[in-house]
């Protein structure tokens, strides 16, 4: 009995009226991929996570070709249900924790209407809603995201020490990769003015010099540029890459490289909006100096780190958890464990013996990160 429940478990969810056993007629709602703890993945949250996938290649490459575009969303699909699983366990992870991240929600909305000049949080919800997707799940999915980067950052990043004996050793090590031509490193805020009216264009123009000027207030630019920008390095906190002379537009290049560290241009109105730019760094020809790059280092240190930790983290997790993929789907990252096997009933009153064993999955039905 035990193995019928289980294997129609792993095939549907359906209407709770409705037993899975000795029914010809159920609705069916959801397959599921794979079960984290108390928690599910379906089909259709796979779905999601690859259609995003696509999305963000586009934008992340917007001059790619289809076939670019394709090759770069199968180079990462084998990683989506790994991802999925690891979110799940950070946010279960926050959650035993006790991470609440409630007023960082509501002032990231905030960002969101203030960004789309939307005049209240009401309207924000209605038209999230009327695109499809329903403002809980939205809201849902923002809480998700702060709660795994505060976990990532509390269980991770603060166990990662950084002393300057490891900047210096590493900038003596490399001093060739600090012999440079004259470079600035870029980034920018963009607000877009494509498709709009023109009856809109002032209050775009105003918007562009709001955040200018809230950047000479002291805000951070990187931070205003993930929450603002429209352009396409938005996410990476509007980082444009690094610039030698004759690289850029002439009127543009005279303006950033007579700019030293953390200086920014007036708003510079384009052909399709309004664009600021800052110089995150200014380099004169020549060896760099090692204070001149050390945040530069402390900065590919500490990501160098970051990577293989935070893996090692997540395998905890899974290793202290129960995650089990359906037959026919890949997780990347299971942890090996061995296969858990059915145990008779246990009387009600041994409660010792009935923590130790309980029913688990058959083998056909998959085991703990089983693939």
């Amino acid at each position: 009995m035990l193995k019928k429940i289980v294997s129609c478990a792993w095939i549907l969810l359906i209407v709770p009226a409705l037993s899975c056993l000795g029914q010809t007629k159920s609705v069916i709602l959801e397959e599921v991929v794979a079960r984290v703890n108390n928690e599910v993945i379906t089909r259709s949250d796979l779905a999601r996570a690859r259609s995003q996938l696509q999305s963000e290649a586009q934008q992340d490459c917007p001059k790619c070709t289809a076939r670019e575009i394709d090759e770069k969303v199968a180079s990462e699909d084998k990683n989506v249900l790994r991802d999925l699983i690891d979110n799940s366990l950070l946010v279960q992870r926050a959650k035993d924790m006790g991470v609440n991240v409630e007023t960082d929600v509501v002032k990231r909305l905030d960002d969101i209407r203030v960004q789309n000049n939307i005049p209240s949080m009401e309207e924000l919800e209605q038209q999230i809603d009327k695109s499809g997707v329903s403002f809980e799940d939205f809201k849902s999915n923002i809480r998700n995201q702060l709660l795994q980067q505060e976990v990532i950052r509390h269980e991770v990043g603060s166990k990662l020490i950084l002393d300057h004996a490891q900047v210096q050793k590493y900038y003596d090590e490399h001093k060739q990769e600090f012999v440079r031509p004259e470079q600035v490193i870029v980034r920018e805020i963009f607000v877009s003015t494509e498709g709009k009216q023109e009856t809109e264009i002032p209050a775009l123009r105003k918007k562009a010099d709001d955040l200018l000027q809230r950047v000479k207030n002291g805000e951070d630019f990187g931070e205003l540029a993930k929450h603002f920008s429209d352009g396409s390095t938005a996410k990476q906190g509007g980082d444009l890459g690094r610039f030698q002379h004759g690289q850029l537009a002439p009127n543009i290049e005279t303006m950033v490289f007579a700019l030293q560290r953390n200086q920014t241009t007036d708003v510079i109105p384009t052909k399709t909006g309004f664009d600021i730019l800052q110089v995150q760094e200014h380099y004169a020809a020549g060896q760099q100096p090692e204070d001149k790059v050390e945040n530069e280092i402390t900065d590919k240190l500490y990501n160098d780190q970051l990577r293989p930790a935070l893996r090692d983290y997540l395998e905890t997790l899974r290793e202290d958890s129960y995650v089990s993929v359906k037959p026919g789907y890949t997780d990347s990252a299971a942890v090996p464990s061995s296969t858990i096997d059915e145990v008779p009933p246990t009387p009600d009153s041994d409660d010792k013996k009935k923590k130790k064993q309980q029913p688990a999955l058959p083998r056909s039905a998959g085991s703990k990160n089983g693939e």
